[in-house]
């Protein structure tokens, strides 16, 4: 969110290029999210049930604990098949940099905002300082310091000035009016100064190269890799754990609300909160099991399949064990 208030600040984007952003990072945000949405709605609903003694009530009229899931297993089944679709169809940005993302969506629309008494900062290594107005016409005078390469630093001074834009080559740039580039060689006894008129700064259009570089690598170039390495490229190991868990989080989604069950039933002591703290303990274990998954296929002891679904095979075991227990009553 920082990132995108500073596309906003800096550079002068609009809001509808901002929420067309958020909307095309939704689908990423949502697949680590479900699932956790699906576990606490499970862990609540039936953390009060039992501690209303409901439960207690529905079973003592003769419905089976195996009856009282089958709704659970419904609505998770549901969240699953949500999951999927944003997995496997939805989520063509997941692993595409905030920036890179951001670029393709406003270069439209690029503007450079300028703020008056401030250094402004465009791109590394090039400052640009415009002093505060003292006419209402316009800003006058403005200072730019060019040291992107070092071996040619630029120092370039103007009256006045006017934005430029490109909207076929997508390319932004400073119009300066009757000024002074000063630059300094790699000889100190020599030093060069220019005058001009009129000088057209531009600035480097968005390198569209970067979408192609960070554009998700297939199963079989990953495969094609990793042969090539002999299977001990980390990179390449983590990335093919991307394609996995693009299956085994819907699942955890699943396993996850089934889950929810037994634990708001067994958490009943606990109060009402109680079953709500110790769902977000689970979903922080659930995190560090990908953490310790990742550590484990880059340190060569585990393949990228069972890294990925490492997890959900603990969570099974558990749910499996807290449900029978469950089943059986205090």
């Amino acid at each position: 969110m920082l990132r995108l208030v500073d596309l906003v600040v800096s550079r002068g984007i609009s809001l509808y290029s901002l929420g067309k952003i958020i909307l095309n990072l939704l689908p990423s945000f949502l697949v680590l999210t479900l699932p956790i949405a699906c576990l606490i709605a499970s862990i609540s609903a039936f953390n009060r049930l039992s501690f209303d003694q409901e439960l207690t009530a529905i079973r003592a009229a003769g419905m089976g604990f195996w009856r009282i899931l089958a709704p659970v297993v419904v609505f998770s089944g549901c969240v699953f098949g949500l999951t999927m679709v944003l997995s496997q169809w939805g989520q063509p940005w997941s692993n595409v940099s905030l920036k890179t993302l951001a670029l393709s969506v406003i270069e439209d629309e690029l503007t450079l905002a300028l703020d008056s008494g401030v250094f402004n900062e465009p791109l590394p290594g090039l400052m640009v300082y415009v002093p505060d107005p003292h006419q209402a016409e316009g800003p006058s005078g403005i200072f730019i310091s060019d040291r992107r390469n070092p071996q040619q630093a630029l120092i370039v001074v103007a009256t006045n000035y006017r934005m430029l834009k490109q909207n076929d080559q997508h390319q932004l740039g400073i119009r300066l009016f009757e000024g002074v580039i000063h630059q300094i060689p790699e000889d100190p006894k020599s030093f060069h100064r220019v005058t001009f008129q009129t000088y057209d700064f531009w600035l480097p259009p968005p390198n569209r190269s970067l979408q192609d570089k960070t554009e998700r690598k297939t199963y079989e170039e990953l495969i094609q890799h990793l042969d090539e390495t002999d299977w001990k490229a980390s990179g390449h190991l983590r990335r093919l754990m991307e394609f996995y868990k693009d299956l085994a989080f819907p699942v955890a989604t699943f396993i996850f609300g089934v889950l929810g069950v037994p634990v708001g039933i067994v958490s009943k002591r606990s109060g009402k909160a109680g079953g709500f703290a110790i769902g977000v303990l689970i979903i922080i274990g659930f995190y560090l099991l990908n953490v310790l998954g990742e550590f484990l296929v880059t340190s060569l002891v585990l393949t990228p399949f069972w890294g990925a679904w490492l997890p959900n095979v603990i969570l099974v075991g558990l749910t499996i064990w807290l449900l029978f227990r469950a089943r059986r009553g205090p």
